[in-house]
């Protein structure tokens, strides 16, 4: 065995025995002061050893993956394998929420008591609910807003709201929506990996990102549309300052800014994203610098959002001080922070995978020997570097204590094509595959 694939060993060693640790500490804290809020530490879920009806297809995905992964995304055209890996990660997805079965892994979802479709019908003047908007957040104001609804700027609600004006009524449609959405996050990520680190890195992650763990919690959760839209962004802004200087750039970086000011209306933690796209606009700084309107068409369609619902009605600020309150009156006002500091890490282990703290390591070697490693190496390096920093100031911030596996989709996506520097690749898959279908199939996840 080799220096590199033994350390790599003993990183997804340290992964699983922060996993442990998490499950074992968490377990003797939830016992004895019942304050973690969780039935299986350090995740949202419950002991319950199921199949169900997507069980076969969730076995033959992740064998066909792991199996035939690499060398097919080696070898089809750029178009084609982008296609590809859309509709392998819509299967993977699918086929694991079906392991719950139709209702409970899909259509039921978004139908629970704290989550969106609950208060569609409170939006029939929508001008009129904005305005209202923050008068419900806090725990004792009347007629407060489910946890998720109050918990994220209107216009994550608004989604839903839109689809049931459309006639796309329920959890079904509802859930789909995320769930589709969701898929094309790991094409987002390979445009983005390609116009910054090249083709042949971006080939080297597909595998990884079509059969994330993350797959789990990404059907169904509205977090999985969320990342889309937050991958998008940042897709269209790599694309605009490494693009070449046609008019095109400046569209796509209008449609980045749009996407962003979006991102940060759905989500408030994803205003962590400056992070990636501040790494972004430095990876891309030459173009930058040649085209200087491209950060004028950025801040023009990153202000049409929050300019729109300002002018709506709603204050962010407001709503986000007041969210802060809302979350210490809950349950995040009595989880410990010393142990979810860590056992947030735990989680975001199992949400993406061994192979991801093996490539960490090999991340992190990279950047310690920037002044030999290639310089697409070293891109690719600083990109997942970004999105590590943003999911450890989200961390660190204490506003993210628990049900992390879902709040932080948008990030976790970000740390997978730091896969793209293993070797051995069908193994690692492999491993990624066990540990997914494990998670479905022994718990019952939920939120």
């Amino acid at each position: 065995m080799n220096r590199p694939l033994a350390r790599d060993l003993c990183a997804a060693s340290a992964a699983v025995l922060l996993v442990v640790t998490a499950v074992l500490v968490g377990r003797h804290l939830q016992d004895a002061h019942h304050t973690l809020f969780v039935d299986w530490p350090p995740l949202l879920a419950s002991w319950g050893p199921h199949a169900g009806p997507g069980t076969p297809a969730a076995l033959l995905v992740a064998a066909a993956v792991a199996a035939y992964g690499p060398r097919v995304a080696a070898r089809l055209p750029w178009r084609a394998l982008l296609a590809a890996a859309f509709g392998t990660a819509l299967a993977w997805i699918v086929s694991l929420a079906l392991v719950d079965g139709w209702q409970r892994g899909i259509a039921g979802r978004l139908t629970t008591r704290h989550e969106y479709l609950r208060v569609v019908d409170r939006f029939h003047d929508v001008p009129a609910a904005l305005r209202d908007f923050t008068g419900h957040i806090l725990l004792d104001s009347p007629d407060n807003w489910p946890a998720h609804v109050a918990g994220h700027p209107p216009a994550a609600t608004l989604t839903f709201v839109l689809l049931d004006r459309l006639g796309l009524r329920g959890g079904g449609w509802a859930g789909m929506w995320c769930v589709v959405a969701g898929a094309t996050a790991c094409v987002a990520v390979l445009v983005a990996v390609r116009a910054l680190a090249g083709e042949e890195w971006a080939r080297r992650a597909a595998p990884f990102l079509v059969l994330a763990p993350a797959a789990v919690w990404l059907g169904t959760s509205a977090d999985a549309y969320f990342a889309a839209v937050a991958g998008w962004a940042l897709a269209l802004l790599a694309l605009a300052v490494t693009g070449p200087a046609r008019g095109r750039s400046v569209v796509q970086a209008a449609g980045s800014g749009l996407l962003f000011g979006l991102a940060g209306y759905l989500s408030y933690g994803l205003t962590l994203f400056a992070l990636l796209g501040a790494a972004v606009l430095l990876l891309g700084r030459r173009g930058v610098r040649e085209r200087p309107a491209l950060l004028g068409a950025l801040l023009a369609g990153l202000a049409v959002v929050p300019a729109a619902f300002t002018l709506a009605g709603f204050d962010w600020w407001e709503a986000y001080r007041l969210l802060v309150t809302r979350y210490h009156q809950g349950a995040g006002g009595i989880r410990p922070y010393g142990y979810w500091v860590w056992a947030n890490l735990a989680c975001t282990v199992l949400i993406t995978g061994l192979a991801t703290a093996a490539g960490l390591r090999r991340t992190g070697a990279v950047l310690l020997g920037r002044r030999t490693a290639p310089r697409a190496e070293i891109r690719l390096a600083l990109l997942v570097a970004a999105a590590l920093a943003a999911l450890l100031a989200a961390d660190l911030s204490g506003m993210s204590k628990a049900e992390t596996e879902r709040i932080w989709l948008p990030f976790a996506l970000w740390l997978l094509p730091s896969c793209a520097f293993l070797t051995h690749p069908r193994a690692w898959l492999t491993a990624q595959a066990v540990l997914a279908l494990l998670l479905n199939h022994l718990l019952r996840t939920g939120w």
